[in-house]
């Protein structure tokens, strides 16, 4: 196997995902992932571009990066790429006013958006919010309208916290599709947008093979090499990016050489 030095040749930019990759949110504030908080020194402190891609919807910007400074993390909210701000533009653009089905504590990042007389639905990982109640309100929105519009904060299955594993927006976004015989639209990843967006960032192309840590059942970092057929953010690879294995919290060797055969792997 040739030296990472030879198979890192020509990368410029690496997006590192965060909940599964560089910490286990949980009770307490989550626990960094054992060398994490040292990886990424040693990438800001190299000469390539870095950038934070994050499907965490249950916290703002803010609180996120405060909670990460707490770990240890050396980063800043300028440097996070997250689907709320990016789905605030969408409704400001389209003049959309959503029914919110979304966590507390991300809602401070649509204080400007209007949200009387909702003629959209926006769903997050809203965790305990997630009530029947909650969940009909949304299909009620969705099937009065004539052209009805769900707007989802990512698709995940679900992810690791230190307390277990815990189902995420897809499921729900799913249950919704299927009650309402609609198509929702992706905001976050997997979106091929959502990730040109974050290159655009750090001023790189895919082409010139940003590195693209990411987790799925069973945690990916995405960079060198290949397109992962179940994993969520298989986008990446579709527009360039190269794929890497890493071998971090709910991943096991077994469930993911089948689900994704990949050129390299990183290991704990």
């Amino acid at each position: 196997m040739a030296p990472w030095g030879e198979r890192l040749a020509g990368v410029r930019g690496v997006l590192l995902d965060i909940s599964g990759v560089l910490y286990d949110s949980g009770a307490g504030g989550g626990t960094a992932i054992t060398g994490s908080v040292e990886a990424v020194a040693r990438l800001k402190g190299s000469r390539l571009k870095v950038r934070f891609c994050t499907n965490e919807s249950q916290k703002s910007r803010a609180e996120l990066v405060g909670q990460l400074r707490r770990l240890g993390f050396d980063i800043s909210e300028g440097e996070v790429t997250a689907p709320a701000p990016a789905a605030c533009q969408i409704l400001k653009e389209r003049g959309l006013r959503p029914y919110l089905l979304i966590h507390d504590g991300v809602r401070s990042e649509f204080d400007q958006i209007d949200t009387s007389n909702p003629n959209c639905v926006v769903i997050a990982d809203a965790g305990e919010s997630f009530s029947y109640q909650n969940m009909n309100n949304a299909f009620q929105v969705l099937m009065e309208l004539e052209n009805p519009v769900l707007i989802s904060l990512g698709k995940g299955r679900y992810y690791k916290e230190t307390s277990g594993l815990m189902l995420d927006v897809g499921p729900y976004m799913k249950a919704l599709e299927y009650a309402c015989g609609i198509k929702a639209e992706v905001v976050g990843k997997p979106s091929p947008e959502f990730f040109k967006s974050a290159l655009q960032a750090i001023g790189v192309e895919a082409h010139q093979h940003p590195v693209r840590p990411r987790e799925m059942p069973g945690e990916w970092l995405k960079a060198l090499g290949g397109s992962c057929p179940q994993n969520p953010s298989q986008k990446a690879a579709y527009l360039g990016a190269r794929c890497l294995l890493c071998w971090v919290g709910m991943a096991s060797e077994g469930t993911n050489q089948k689900a994704c055969p990949v050129t390299s792997t990183i290991r704990k």
